[in-house]
């Protein structure tokens, strides 16, 4: 899948170095659909519901900007393709069984070190100074529980909430990078969580490169030559 080209391009913090997600224009209110709409499809598909799910989401994208609408409906496609069961054992070896994609964001800052719990910590305290209290049953640095919260905030607790995400923006575009690497249709998910950000800085996209180039911090398990940096589920809090 091709991504919209971004090398060289200027933003104000400098010039982006590498091929990542460009950002596209939305409103608060279609931010707010894409992050529910990307949290329901990135979470663990319910055999029974997910069909009437894709259709759901079918349904709203005549409401988001054309170059989100295309990823999100890339994905059903694929989904309805795969079917129910098909789609969760894809899932289950995605993001469970095969440990190379992690939707956990602070695996991408702490990687599997001591540092990781003070971390996953501190996205619950962000959550909670921002009137977020245990969204799910998810730990509170998982990619559906900041997407949930972006979804159902408005005004400056939306703008912080979006900030907060984006302050990992690095690690959604190495995610991105796995599951295509991967041929994963849950990229096209991905790639609309980042569409949906504010651009990307130079910091950013450096971080990323880093990222690719040497993966988390140390305590890595089960490299894989394949994608970017393999990932464990966390086993901390």
């Amino acid at each position: 899948m091709a991504l919209p080209p971004t090398a060289g391009r200027r933003t104000p913090g400098g010039r982006v170095p590498h091929d990542v997600t460009a950002a596209v224009a939305v409103t608060d209110e279609q931010r707010r659909l894409v992050a529910m709409a990307t949290s329901l499809l990135l979470d663990y598909p319910d055999e029974a519901e997910v069909l009437g799910l894709l259709d759901t989401v079918d349904a709203q994208l005549p409401l988001l900007p054309g170059a989100i609408a295309d990823q999100l409906a890339s994905f059903t496609r694929h989904a309805r393709d795969l079917g129910a069961r098909g789609l969760t054992e894809h899932y289950v070896e995605t993001f469970d069984q095969k440990r190379r994609c992690s939707l956990f964001l602070s695996y991408y800052t702490a990687g599997d070190t001591r540092q990781r719990g003070t971390a996953i910590l501190a996205f619950r305290q962000a959550l909670e100074q921002l009137g977020f209290e245990e969204l799910t049953d998810e730990l509170p640095d998982h990619l559906t529980v900041i997407l949930e919260a972006i979804a159902r905030s408005e005004g400056r607790v939306h703008e912080e909430t979006v900030e907060l995400l984006a302050a990992h923006r690095d690690g959604i575009e190495v995610l991105r990078s796995a599951l295509q690497n991967l041929g994963s249709p849950y990229s096209h998910v991905v790639v609309a969580v980042a569409m949906a950000m504010p651009e990307i800085d130079e910091d950013t996209a450096n971080s990323y490169i880093d990222l690719i180039r040497s993966g988390p911090p140390a305590e890595m398990v089960g490299i894989n030559a394949t994608l970017p940096f393999p990932s464990a589920q966390p086993d901390l809090l």
